[in-house]
């Protein structure tokens, strides 16, 4: 056993440890065994726990199908080579079929001046969609039924939480992470790190044929995570071990109150949801507007009653929708949108541009949100 290992010694037994699991996936609906299960794994102790985890949860039957994904980036030479051959060597251990995925994030960063990390993670989930559906159609399981385990923790959930305090957050944000989102799920979400790899180590102190690198490691450690100068990094090893100092129970009771927080997102958001059925028009063409501008959509009047915290949320779905899912929302977009109405209703002749070059604007009829272009273009006609 290494020195990581020893230092991860948790409290939870492995039957322990597995029901805890399985209850979450219960709970939250996340799996069954209809479900085709695809594992992301990167060699780190998270997910080297989880591919062990899910095996054995397959062979309880509480799942279906499985396969492994591991993705390459390319981002520390020799290391993330190692990391693949260890991953490899897991999953033939498990008897679990693998995708590899090499992809040169560096050369990608390079072409298109995107952050790092950014990169990395738009295309470790366009390859864990594409392994999906490559799975679904081997195993005969609808894609409905298809579902991408990640190996997310308390901890992850954590260190999300006290990021987004020190940043800066939507509506909802402080929930953390979600169980759930389309076919992603996040069945580890109610264990720690520290009990994962407790599991790794018992799992092969119990004589199970366990993966190990060319060190004798049970785990491939990333030395990027102990760069402070990373802000994740700098949250792990800097501001949630002073919490623990004051609430060695810290994990549990953070992750209960956002899981609370997280119960009242869900109502709002349904709240939300029906405001923007009852409120905004999706339409080519828009009353009052010019009718030959490209998609956009118009908030009607009476959204201008609407109490301001569900205004904000119906704001911010509409502008991720225009955005595309990886943007995030800039609370000065919202206020800007929303500054076009007052108490009554909209204000004639407002005009704002926000992020994504879209315009705002507003008349009696309403206020509609577009591309600049569109805007633009509606303006020159008139």
């Amino acid at each position: 056993m290494h020195e990581s290992a020893e230092k991860g010694r948790g409290t939870k037994s492995k039957n322990e440890l597995l029901g805890r699991v399985r209850q979450t996936m219960q709970e939250r609906g996340l799996a069954d065994a209809e479900s085709t299960v695809l594992l992301m794994v990167s060699g780190g102790s998270d997910s080297t726990a989880l591919a062990y985890i899910a095996a054995e949860l397959h062979r309880q039957g509480c799942i279906g199908p499985l396969a492994i994904l591991h993705v390459n980036h390319q981002t520390r030479s020799e290391a993330s080579d190692a990391d693949q051959v260890f991953v490899q060597g897991l999953a033939e251990k498990l008897d679990i079929p693998v995708f590899v995925c090499e992809i040169d994030v560096p050369a990608e960063v390079r072409r298109t001046g995107d952050n790092e990390e950014a990169v990395a993670r738009r295309e470790r989930y366009l390859a864990a969609h594409e392994a999906l559906e490559s799975l679904c159609r081997h195993t005969a399981t609808p894609l409905a039924e298809g579902r991408i385990f990640t190996a997310h923790t308390q901890d992850d959930r954590v260190e999300s939480f006290y990021m987004r305090s020190i940043v800066g957050t939507g509506p909802g944000g402080f929930r953390s992470m979600l169980y759930a989102n389309g076919p992603v799920v996040r069945p580890l979400l109610d264990t720690s790190r520290d009990d994962l790899r407790n599991f790794i180590v018992r799992y092969e102190e119990s004589g199970n044929k366990a993966a190990c690198d060319a060190e004798g490691n049970l785990w491939r450690e990333d030395a990027t995570n102990a760069h402070t100068d990373r802000f994740r990094a700098f949250v792990r090893h800097e501001i949630v071990p002073r919490a623990k100092e004051r609430n060695p129970q810290l994990l549990e009771t953070l992750c209960r109150v956002m899981n609370l927080i997280g119960d009242e997102a869900d109502m709002l958001e349904q709240q939300a949801a029906e405001l923007e059925g009852a409120f905004v028009a999706w339409t080519e063409s828009v009353e009052g507007f010019a009718p030959d501008y490209p998609a956009g959509c118009t908030f009607a009047p009476g959204f201008a009653e609407v109490p301001l915290p569900l205004k904000r949320r119906v704001a911010v779905n509409v502008l991720q929708r225009m955005l595309g899912p990886d943007a995030r929302v800039e609370t000065a977009s919202v206020e800007a949108l929303l500054a076009g109405f007052r108490d009554t209703g909209p204000i004639s002749g407002y005009t704002a541009n926000v992020q994504g070059d879209l315009a705002v604007s507003a008349n009696k009829r309403g206020v509609l949100v577009e591309p600049m272009g569109s805007y633009r273009a509606r303006r020159k006609k008139s």
